[in-house]
């Protein structure tokens, strides 16, 4: 190739550094199978929740408590419904567990609203689009949550962020990631 072993030995280095190549004395450098695997983890590291997250599953806080029952058992299959105002503004979410809990008493779900049981903003977890998904993750097995909405801030008012929603992402987007990541798509 025509090339000094100076010009070579800076890309060697780095090569080095991220774990593709091995180096050992007298014998030189070779290929490190794991290396593989940490470049990968590197890439996992730097991905963002923009670059996976999926469409949101909305309700309006007026919704009945019967609707968004239907909305994510029959109609869309989720685990979690995030409840937004006009203009997509963030309100709350309402998780599985909130809609079971809402049926004790045998109350008249077509008359309770959403807002009734739901969390409320100040309590969501949220992320946002530039963060990493291994941020999300991290939010998610720390608050035990199977969904967390993306936002952006489009208001702060005081200590109040007003919140608009662009997506979420879930369990599913994260095992989606490992998935391609692994078989190499």
């Amino acid at each position: 190739m025509g090339l000094t072993r100076a010009a070579l030995r800076p890309d060697l280095a780095i090569l080095t550094m991220s774990g593709i190549l091995d180096a050992k004395p007298r014998v030189g450098y070779f290929y490190n199978e794991k290396g593989n695997k940490t470049l990968k983890m590197v890439q996992f590291e730097n991905l963002l929740v923009k670059d996976v997250k999926s469409v949101p599953v909305v309700v309006k806080e007026d919704d009945t408590i019967y609707d968004a029952i239907v909305s994510m058992f029959i109609n869309k299959d989720v685990s979690t419904l995030i409840v937004v105002s006009e203009g997509g503004r963030l309100e709350g979410v309402v998780s599985q567990k909130d809609l079971l809990k809402s049926l004790l008493g045998k109350p008249d779900l077509e008359k309770i609203p959403v807002s009734v049981v739901m969390t409320r903003v100040s309590n969501v977890i949220t992320v946002e689009g530039t963060d990493t998904v291994l941020t999300a993750a991290r939010k998610m097995l720390e608050y035990e949550i199977d969904c967390i909405p993306v936002v952006r801030v489009i208001e702060v008012q005081g200590k109040e962020r007003i919140l608009e929603v662009m997506g979420r992402i879930t369990k599913t987007n994260i095992a989606r990631v490992f998935i391609e990541m692994i078989e190499g798509e």
